[in-house]
């Protein structure tokens, strides 16, 4: 797993091109306002540890966001931090139970469109924890 959160004032983004076609059709994008976004690239060893990546993604993401001083969390698949690459079918599968597991803790999460290339706009404070990356 690698993780890249970065603490974002301003997230905006739009779908513009869809490359997996087995996943939902999104044609609206979002802007958000105050939250952690988690560029979040899961390995194909990651396949084997589900519940193990999972308990760490969760802790990882509650603490930077606790470092942060948020509870909304932006959970974006990013498979372009390792040539390792777990299916899109567990990624996704993943990204859903962790939300779950976030909102039962009074996390407020969304998750971009999976499967699309975004167009997307940031912007983001320059302090140390405002951007954190993690590799387990």
């Amino acid at each position: 797993m690698k993780l890249l959160m970065i603490f974002a004032d301003v997230f905006e983004y739009q779908p513009t091109i869809k490359v997996l076609e087995s996943f939902d059709e999104v044609e609206n994008g979002s802007s958000l306002s105050g939250q952690l976004v988690a560029f979040i690239h899961a390995e194909e060893t990651d396949m084997q540890n589900e519940e193990d990546v999972m308990v760490k993604l969760v802790k990882n993401l509650k603490w930077a966001a606790k470092k942060n001083g948020v509870m909304n969390v932006v959970l974006h698949s990013f498979a372009h931090l390792s040539e390792s690459k777990a299916s899109p079918e567990f990624t996704k599968g993943l990204f859903d139970k962790v939300e779950s597991k976030m909102k039962n803790a009074d996390y407020i999460v969304h998750q971009t469109p999976f499967g699309y290339f975004l167009d997307l706009n940031m912007k983001a404070p320059g302090y140390s924890m405002a951007r954190v990356f993690k590799s387990f």
